[in-house]
């Protein structure tokens, strides 16, 4: 059987350097990417970005439906090659951005919340990923491949350098579980970095409870704006008044943003907005 590599050049295929294509050639890892996003026949699953159906094909063949989502109309011969006459009503493809796309109206289509399964571009990876959380209330869980360097920073814990306002603001609605490392020789073409797989599960409600998310995403940006800077001056631009903000939540003004947990986080959310105090 030839390579993938081989098949793109048949075919006159280039990998998008712009779209961040860089697809799977081990045929090991889509099977384990499958058995740790834990789907069964009768779920909603998505995939994000089929590409050339490494991923793909294993999902088909593991459930009853899939509906795929993908960016680059060139790729639709090589995905329809994937399919066999009684794939056809079960393989829904969609082209599109996934960035656009509109999630909780599918899951309202099919009657079900969705479960998410993706190897994501490394550029897109994060917004993708925050896309996904506004339409979380359509959403069970994802499992998805990030560059390892993103995926220490959703894992992360207070006081290390990679905690910050990208763990904050996904711990605060999904539990994030390491699954596997993927070395680059994995993909064609060949990334520079590892890339690390997790699935993120929707919690049943916030890991606190936030009167306006909104608010507490202000004051998680202000404060790792600026790492190096107390929280007492990080927040100005945000709070008119930061050391009665932080005293009134029982927070020490001269502590650093990296030192405060998710929850802090949301109970200074709370004491700002009850308070008056944020900067409009």
């Amino acid at each position: 059987m030839p390579s993938l590599a081989a098949t793109l050049r048949t075919q006159g295929f280039r990998p998008s350097k712009r779209l961040g294509q860089n697809f799977l050639i081990d045929p090991v890892v889509p099977e384990m990417i499958v058995r740790h996003a834990d789907v069964h026949p009768g779920d909603a699953v998505v995939e994000i970005g089929p590409g050339t159906g490494s991923l793909t094909r294993p999902l088909l063949d593991h459930l009853g439906e899939l509906w795929c989502i993908e960016r680059d109309r060139r790729l639709e011969p090589l995905l329809q090659t994937l399919l066999s006459p009684a794939d056809g009503s079960r393989l829904h493809l969609h082209f599109g951005d996934a960035l656009s796309f509109d999630f909780s109206a599918l899951s309202q289509e099919i009657g079900r919340s969705l479960k998410i399964v993706a190897n994501l571009p490394y550029s897109i990876s994060t917004p993708i990923l925050f896309h996904l959380l506004r339409h979380r209330s359509a959403v069970q869980s994802m499992t998805l491949m990030f560059q390892t360097e993103v995926a220490d920073r959703l894992m992360a814990s207070p006081n290390s350098k990679t905690y910050g306002a990208l763990t904050i603001n996904t711990q605060l609605w999904a539990t994030v579980q390491p699954r596997m490392r993927v070395p680059p020789e994995a993909f064609h073409p060949r990334p520079k970095v590892e890339s690390t797989v997790v699935t993120l599960t929707i919690r049943p409600k916030p890991a606190v409870a936030v009167n306006d998310p909104d608010t507490m995403t202000l004051l998680v940006q202000a404060a790792f704006n600026q790492r190096r800077k107390t929280l007492a001056n990080a927040l100005k631009s945000v709070v008119t008044d930061p050391k009665i903000a932080l005293n009134s939540a029982e927070i020490d003004p001269k502590r650093r943003g990296e030192t405060l947990t998710v929850a802090e986080f949301g109970h200074l959310s709370n004491t700002v907005q009850n308070l008056g105090l944020l900067r409009t």
